[in-house]
């Protein structure tokens, strides 16, 4: 990531692209968290949060959402152009998101399924995350991103520092708990081995298995864990379903999708 020596006020824009804003809200929820910090911070464009632009360039952007349409294309590389360093936060931005579930799929079986007037609508084939655009210094991942981790990627970029954010499992963060494994004490699917920590380990606090929120790990073995869900009796469909949520589209999720379904890296986009 790239080092900046932060003015006296460091600009910061956030950006929203296809998304549901829940990534935008924690941030609004750290209204509190930063209050000590408004001397050092100028949101110059934040639109969930106020009506009122500061033009760039920008020390900072936070990007919420996906690439969805062709506008979206060319948005994110005048958004690019104006940073100094751009950030994505959440599961859209970073991967595609749950929308991404598209790409598993050919857009034009079901788009007079779900719109009235098909023909007014302009979208790519797939929902593509922001690097598969445009250069990106840091992503922030989960669905929605952790508060916590937030307020340090903000900080930390404010005082031209790298962010420290946790990259080992969830499964590290069941361990610290002292918590029983779900599924090798109850069989339960769980896809914490494979996923980033943020959480704090929420699903498996009460007895569930992790469903990826906060996208594969680093080096993520994905492939033994599925063999691992195959071996205590798991289909292929319903490992598939396992993997195809908030990051289905993350490349060490997708390769897990069932065989003989469509392959978004197979699908060609109609860029």
């Amino acid at each position: 990531m790239p080092e900046f020596e932060p003015a006296a006020k460091v600009k910061v824009a956030v950006w929203k692209f296809a998304s549901c804003d829940g990534c935008q809200l924690s941030l609004l929820d750290c209204e509190d968290e930063l209050l000590p910090i408004a001397e050092t911070i100028e949101f110059a464009h934040f639109l969930e949060a106020t009506r009122a632009v500061a033009p760039g360039p920008y020390d900072v952007s936070l990007v919420e959402g996906s690439i969805t349409t062709a506008h979206d294309v060319e948005r994110i590389r005048e958004v690019r152009e104006q940073s100094k360093i751009l950030a994505t936060i959440g599961a859209c931005a970073s991967s595609g998101g749950i929308q991404a579930l598209k790409n598993f799929a050919r857009v034009e079986d079901f788009l007079s399924i779900v719109y009235a007037t098909p023909e007014y609508v302009e979208t790519l084939a797939t929902s593509e995350p922001i690097s598969a655009h445009v250069h990106v210094d840091f992503e922030l991942q989960g669905c929605p991103i952790d508060k916590g981790q937030l307020l340090e990627l903000i900080l930390a970029l404010a005082n031209g520092r790298t962010p420290r954010v946790a990259r080992h499992s969830v499964c590290v963060e069941c361990k610290r708990e002292g918590r029983v494994c779900v599924m090798v004490a109850n069989g339960t699917p769980c896809l914490g081995p494979v996923t980033q920590a943020g959480c704090g380990a929420l699903c498996p606090a009460w007895n569930r298995g992790c469903f990826g929120c906060f996208g594969p790990v680093d080096g993520a073995a994905a492939a033994t864990l599925d063999d691992q869900l195959a071996a205590r009796g798991a289909d292929a469909r319903a490992r598939s379903r396992l993997f195809s949520t908030f990051y289905a589209n993350a490349p060490a999720f997708r390769e897990r999708h069932a065989p003989g379904e469509p392959d978004p890296a197979a699908e060609e986009s109609n860029r």
